[in-house]
């Protein structure tokens, strides 16, 4: 038996299309429509078959689907979540302080490209050290591949990837070997294609952010539409046992009301997060460089429990490669990175030249730790944003790229690595689709190369989206490892859990000076050197023992240091 429901307040009839036949639906409270069969149940497919008056009847796929076996457009099925057996009963979770995050999109993370061929990675994954598998969206899109961006299911799992059995087979398996699982979830919009869940009510708004028409937070019926969006996030987490979520772009979900919806939805992790027992994450990408969003609830901020911070990003990738384009401009300087590292943010109320006023507001670092700053040296954005999503392999030299990572794990944030990039990979990471409507695939590439055309890109220069070689492109390649480089990485994750104070997220206690082209960092009884010229450097510094180096040649006397040309030491 199963009881079909669906949220269609406008409709004047709904019919439930299974089995060759339409059946009608009876109207309950709230423009709720329900039908309940004795003979369905796990596996029965099924759509729903609008008529409001406004044109011919259609059948559509559930909007709260579980699952959709043949695609975006196709027949929902139902899918039973208690049918699996989980072996993870002893998981007591991952607390996001003190972890280090490593993003990966399955499609490209192995030749494979499923939840399964992700797996045989997971004893990789532990040994080099990380806590916590970011996995980029998940959920149901057009195409067989995308980066995940272009969702329209917000209950299912991609079908290509494994589907919501593999997904499970996923978490399983990183909890088995230690691993706590983050899923980017994206509730700021729906994508091009597939998007049939405005059809059924008012899911969106007037407005209009980066991607079109944004979600109805604020207006009328959004209740229900909130309750879409949060009772999506607790299916993670509760149903699919994943440990946090890292909620797209924030920014761009405008409400008005009293209590917005990520503070509701903090209440209602938090409250999930007692009845299982395990700490459970929401981590915000934000471009609004506002510490509110992290500040407990008791405090009047939002209660989340971490946010992504670009200006980290920015003042590490701008100091190591020297680019100042666009929004580099402001970054880079050894000033701007002793800025970011005692305090998040630069831009805290100062002037932006990128975007031409003042942004973001101070960050109290009495009272807010680092490790709700979610810090990176690469990631998924600022490699595929670029024109041809090259990665830092292709700009910094090997000893810049060992400096970069000694900054980044040794920093008083929350440190993410992107997939590779422990080990030197060199392969790109482009922007790809596969839509399969010939207009939308034509505008999505079109638009692509005028984007960067305004750059001074010719447009042959940048890869089509559309291109499956781009996609191909963009896998790992796992045999062209540097063992140097992996040493590294795994060394300097080790060192950070084997000495606290190289973790403490009191941005308070951090001391940072920079001279002549060298950094120093006091993080408690520890001093992070960084040279970052071409030309060796000695500098006055009393130290006890050299704990780590990117280069075997530094050389540590009484009451001097001594490093080659780009390298780091950690004494």
């Amino acid at each position: 038996m199963h009881e079909f429901r669906v949220w269609a307040p406008a409709a004047d009839t709904v019919g439930l299309a299974t089995g060759g036949s339409t059946l009608p639906m009876s109207p309950d409270t709230g423009g709720w429509w329900t039908l309940t069969l004795p003979d369905a149940g796990h596996g029965t497919e099924y759509g729903f078959v609008l008529d409001d008056g406004s044109g011919g009847p259609q059948v559509l796929p559930d909007p709260r689907s579980r699952r959709q076996p043949h695609g975006v457009h196709g027949l929902s099925q139902v899918y039973e979540h208690d049918r699996y057996t989980w072996n993870d009963g002893g998981w007591t979770g991952r607390q996001l302080p003190g972890s280090v995050i490593y993003e990966l999109h399955v499609g490209t993370f192995t030749p494979g490209g499923t939840f399964d061929s992700a797996i045989e990675k997971l004893p990789y994954l532990r040994d080099l050290g990380v806590d916590l598998v970011e996995l980029l969206p998940v959920n149901t899109f057009n195409g067989e591949w995308n980066w995940g961006y272009d969702g329209v299911g917000w209950h299912a799992v991609q079908e290509s990837y494994g589907g919501p059995d593999g997904l499970k087979r996923f978490v399983d398996a990183a909890h088995a070997h230690g691993l706590g699982v983050i899923i980017d979830a994206v509730y700021n919009h729906f994508g091009p294609s597939g998007a049939y869940t405005p059809a059924f009510g008012p899911y969106l708004s007037a407005g209009a952010n980066t991607w079109g028409r944004s979600l109805n937070l604020d207006e009328a019926d959004s209740g229900e539409v909130r309750a879409f969006i949060i009772d999506s996030a607790l299916q993670w987490l509760r149903d699919y046992h994943a440990d946090g979520l890292r909620l797209d772009a924030v920014h761009a979900l405008v409400d008005r009301g009293a209590t917005h919806l990520l503070e509701e939805l903090a209440v209602e992790v938090d409250a999930l997060s007692t009845a299982v027992g395990r700490p459970l994450s929401l981590i915000a990408e934000s471009d609004l460089n506002d510490a509110r969003l992290v500040t407990a609830q008791e405090g009047g901020g939002y209660g989340l429990h971490a946010q992504w911070d670009d200006d980290v990003h920015h003042a590490l990738h701008a100091l190591l490669t020297g680019e100042r384009q666009g929004y580099y401009g402001d970054f880079g300087s050894p000033a701007c990175f002793a800025k970011v590292w005692t305090s998040a943010f630069f831009h805290d109320g100062t002037w932006s030249s990128f975007r031409r006023r003042r942004h973001g507001r101070p960050v109290d670092t009495r009272r807010i730790p680092g490790h709700r700053f979610v810090v990176c040296l690469q990631n998924h954005d600022q490699i595929g944003n670029r024109a041809v999503g090259d990665r830092l392999t292709e700009v910094l030299s090997p000893g810049l790229l060992k400096v970069g990572a000694t900054l980044l794990l040794t920093s008083p944030f929350t440190p993410m690595l992107f997939m590779g990039e422990e080990f030197a990979a060199r392969t790109p990471w482009q922007f790809f689709t596969s839509h399969p409507e010939p207009e939308l695939a034509g505008a999505v590439r079109e638009g692509r190369r005028a984007e960067f055309a305004e750059h001074g890109w010719p447009p042959g220069d940048v890869p089509d989206p559309q291109d499956p070689a781009t996609f191909e492109r963009s896998h790992l390649d796992w045999s062209a490892q540097d063992p140097a480089m992996l040493s590294v990485y795994r060394s300097l994750i080790a060192l950070r859990k084997r000495h606290p104070a190289l973790a403490d997220p009191r941005l308070d206690l951090v001391e940072v000076t920079h001279d002549d082209g060298v950094l120093l960092i006091r993080r408690g009884p520890h001093v992070v050197v960084a040279n970052l010229t071409g030309d060796p450097r000695t500098v006055p510094l009393s130290a006890d023992c050299l704990l780590f180096s990117t280069d075997d040649t530094v050389l540590l006397q009484a009451d001097t240091l001594t490093l080659p040309p780009e390298s780091a030491a950690v004494i």
